[in-house]
């Protein structure tokens, strides 16, 4: 009789789990568990970060701002006296040399209103396009949301305008503008401003750390747009002069730096009366912040990760 023999099946072998040596340098990062250094987070996580590091900023700009005169023998009072000496030449080659004072009344107030308020944000943009490639060895050294670079930028140029607002107010009181409720409408117009230049600021850190000759561009851009902004001159007064095309009409009324302008004036000034105010200006100031403010945030964000690098 036949004897079969019944061998037991084993199962067929697995294939061995690869040795380190064979895998790549994600898979072996994937395998242990690690992550990229210095990678975005989400959009929410990073706003998380940055008001986290609410504290930092402040003391940031504070501190820049503490130490930007230093060196200098009348110190911070240079805060104060820069706008005014700019204001001063201003007034001398536009409002007696070209006598753009004869259409506009209360003049001084009006002429150093806009200086102050434009020199805000134009000091703003330059401090952004420098924010990220002017402070490498900070950036490349610490783990920080890179934003605070920027936004602390701004902050500073804030505290920087705080200190020629006093200023302003004295300018205010020896030329008879009395002041009134309408005065209080300088806070929300600030807020909305700082808003935008804060947005602006993101947008040129992101561009500057790329491409640090922009730095070098800025200057003459900004000054273009100081004169397309009626900061010596009333853009109302000048536009009901000449028979230019409608959009450029709407252009120069409605672009952000003349709104600001615009409204501080009216906020301060009592003969800068509302109809002088481009149609929709609380709008049109509320619009360009939000544009600016949150386009800048996101456009700023999705780079984080490159910041630094070479």
């Amino acid at each position: 009789m036949s004897q079969v023999l019944d061998t037991p099946s084993h199962p067929a072998p697995s294939a061995a789990a690869p040795s380190p040596a064979e895998l790549s340098p994600a898979e072996l990062a994937a395998r242990h568990g690690l992550t990229v250094s210095g990678a975005r987070p989400s959009l929410p996580a990073y706003a998380g970060q940055l008001w986290r590091r609410r504290h930092f900023i402040t003391a940031f700009a504070t501190a820049k701002l503490t130490a930007q005169y230093s060196q200098a023998k009348l110190g911070q009072v240079w805060q104060v006296m820069t706008p005014l000496l700019n204001a001063a030449v201003y007034y001398f080659i536009f409002g007696v040399l070209m006598d753009t004072r004869r259409d506009v009344e209360d003049y001084v107030p009006f002429l150093v209103t806009g200086v102050f308020v434009f020199t805000f944000t134009q000091a703003s943009v330059m401090a952004g396009t420098r924010a990220i490639s002017g402070s490498l060895g900070l950036v490349r050294a610490l783990h920080f949301p890179r934003a605070s670079l920027p936004i602390s930028h701004c902050l500073q140029q804030l505290q920087q305008l705080l200190f020629s607002m006093a200023a302003l107010v004295v300018i205010l009181l020896c030329f008879g503008v009395p002041p009134t409720v309408y005065w209080l409408l300088a806070v929300p117009a600030l807020a909305l401003q700082f808003t935008f230049n804060t947005g602006l600021a993101l947008v040129m850190a992101r561009l500057g750390s790329r491409t640090p000759d922009i730095a070098q561009l800025m200057p003459f851009v900004l000054r273009t747009w100081m004169y397309a902004s009626g900061v010596m001159w009333s853009i109302d007064a000048v536009l009901a002069d000449r028979n230019l095309p409608h959009a450029l009409k709407v252009l120069l009324e409605c672009n952000p730096a003349a709104v600001y302008i615009d409204l501080m004036r009216f906020a301060l000034i009592d003969s800068y009366s509302h109809d002088r105010l481009p149609h929709l200006a609380w709008a049109w100031a509320a619009g360009w912040a939000l544009l600016a403010g949150a386009g800048g945030f996101i456009y700023f964000w999705k780079a984080e990760e490159t910041y630094g690098r070479g």
